[in-house]
C-alpha cells in the first residue's frame, strides 16, 4: 500500500518527502542532488543495469542533468530509483526510465510502489496524464497492472528487447 505524505518536507534540501509503507522516497532535479546521492544512484544503475543484466551500455547519457530523480530509500540506503523527463526531453510524452529496485528488496512490492509514485509525480510536475516508457520486455505484465498498454512491436535496446508502452 502506498502512502503519500505531503506534509513532510527535507529542510535542507526543500525537496518534498513521500514514504511509503516502508520506503522514504524524495524527488530532486539533477542540482539539488548532492555528490554522494548522485555516485549512490550511478553505482545502483551500474550494479543493475551493466553488471546484473550483464550489459555493456554508456550509462551516462547527457540526460541525468534533465531528468527529475526518484530517490528510495530503506534505513539510510538507496534501494530503488527512476528518473522522469517531461514531454519532448525523452519522448513526445513525459516519461519514467532507469526504473530499479536493488535485487534484495525486489520481493517486496516496492517496484510497484515506486513507479505508483513516479506516476503521481509526472502528473505534480509536468501536469500529465500520458506517460511513455521504453520497458524491458520480461515487464509487460508488471507495467500493464500500473495502466502502461503495448505500443508496436518489441525492438532491442542495448541488446535487450524492450517494448514502446503508453499510459493515458
Amino acid at each position: 500500500m502506498l502512502i503519500f505524505n505531503l506534509n513532510l518536507v527535507n529542510a535542507t534540501t526543500k525537496t518534498l518527502l513521500y514514504k511509503t509503507n516502508f520506503m522514504e522516497v524524495y524527488t530532486k532535479s539533477f542540482e539539488q542532488l548532492s555528490r554522494y546521492e548522485l555516485y549512490d544512484l550511478l553505482r545502483l544503475r551500474s550494479e543493475v543495469f551493466v553488471v546484473e543484466q550483464n550489459c555493456v551500455y554508456q550509462d551516462m547519457d547527457l540526460k541525468d542533468q534533465k531528468a527529475l530523480h526518484i530517490l528510495g530509500y530503506f534505513k539510510g540506503e538507496l534501494v530503488a530509483y527512476t528518473r522522469l523527463f517531461n514531454a519532448g526531453e525523452y519522448f513526445e510524452q513525459p516519461s519514467i526510465g532507469r526504473v530499479l529496485v536493488k535485487k534484495k528488496y525486489r520481493n517486496r512490492k516496492w517496484g510497484h510502489d515506486l513507479m505508483e509514485f513516479s506516476i503521481k509525480a509526472i502528473q505534480d510536475h509536468y501536469q500529465s496524464a500520458t506517460i511513455k516508457i521504453s520497458a524491458q520486455q520480461y515487464l509487460e505484465k508488471f507495467y500493464n497492472n500500473l495502466g502502461f498498454v503495448t505500443e508496436g512491436a518489441p525492438y532491442l535496446e542495448d541488446g535487450i528487447p524492450h517494448l514502446a508502452m503508453i499510459k493515458n
